[in-house]
């Protein structure tokens, strides 16, 4: 499979700083290589957009490797996508082809260790927002939200 890149713009995506709007999308295998590639492309677009690289690319990690392991279907890709908004958040989502299959929340309750799950928790404390979306059938999207000044002055506005 070729990996193909697209960059688009839309003015309703512009940063309120007046630069250019942004948005990143790729698809890409649903293998652990692809996952790898996700984080990696991921790391340098937000380089070339002079952001910061954590927490973000962690979450990248996350809904990537995800996909590729919970969220693969043989033949299919998954879609990164990368949106600077005009209220300066980085929308981070990751769309696959097993609708049938949504991540759930895990509460660290003190119960009994489940065997997976646990990088949700790691999402839930870096975003400042993330959820689910279904849809177009049989696809859904995971996304999580990054406010950006609070992670480019230090401090953090949501639950992480």
């Amino acid at each position: 499979m070729t990996d193909r890149i697209t960059r688009t713009s839309s003015s309703a995506t512009a940063p309120a700083s007046g630069a250019p709007p942004r948005q990143f999308s790729v698809p890409l295998s649903a293998t652990r290589r692809g996952a790898r590639l996700a984080r990696l492309l991921a790391t340098e677009q937000l380089r070339s957009w002079e952001l910061p690289l954590d927490p973000a690319r962690l979450v990248v990690a996350e809904f990537a490797a995800n996909a590729a392991v919970h969220g693969r279907i043989p033949g299919r890709s998954f879609r990164l996508t990368l949106l600077v908004t005009a209220s300066s958040v980085l929308r981070i989502e990751v769309a696959d082809t097993r609708g049938d299959r949504l991540p759930t929340r895990i509460h660290a309750t003190g119960g009994p260790l489940a065997a997976s799950g646990y990088g949700l928790l790691l999402v839930e404390e870096l975003a400042d927002r993330w959820g689910v979306r279904c849809g177009p059938v049989p696809c859904k999207s995971v996304w999580a939200e990054i406010d950006l000044a609070g992670v480019m002055d230090g401090r953090r506005t949501g639950p992480g």
